[in-house]
């Protein structure tokens, strides 16, 4: 399953020349994995507070293959590539129309309260693996 989330650049998104500043594709990609989480049926503030459990970005690989400019409209798609005992790996990639201007391989892990590695919860885990 590929999850899609849409994004319209502001002009707060942009430096001088109206170009997306590096960083904010990070920030964009990051409220597609927020939804794609939801979409999902997890609650990431209940998972936290009943799990003692929190996903964290470990590895993030990215091109930036095209500038986006202020005013464009983005889609994020977000799709699991693996699963492991304690991380998942995603892609995600961002398109202006039928044009990739932006991809990313990212590495997520499952930390305890305690800031150390903790295994996956089942009932999450059943439902990455059910798309």
């Amino acid at each position: 399953m590929i999850s899609s989330f849409a994004v319209r650049v502001y002009y707060e998104d942009t430096d001088l020349a109206g170009i997306v500043y590096y960083a904010n594709y990070l920030k964009f990609i990051e409220r597609a994995r927020t939804e794609w989480v939801a979409s999902l049926g997890v609650d990431q503030m209940a998972l936290r507070s009943v799990e003692g459990i929190v996903f964290a970005v470990r590895r993030v690989e990215a091109d930036y293959l095209r500038p986006a400019r202020f005013g464009d409209d983005l889609v994020v798609q977000t799709r699991l590539l693996s699963i492991g005992g304690t991380r998942l790996v995603l892609e995600q990639v961002i398109d202006r129309g039928s044009e990739r201007i932006f991809a990313a391989e990212v590495t997520l892990v499952c930390l305890s309260a305690a800031g150390g590695a903790a295994r996956l919860p089942a009932n999450v885990r059943a439902k990455l693996q059910a798309i």
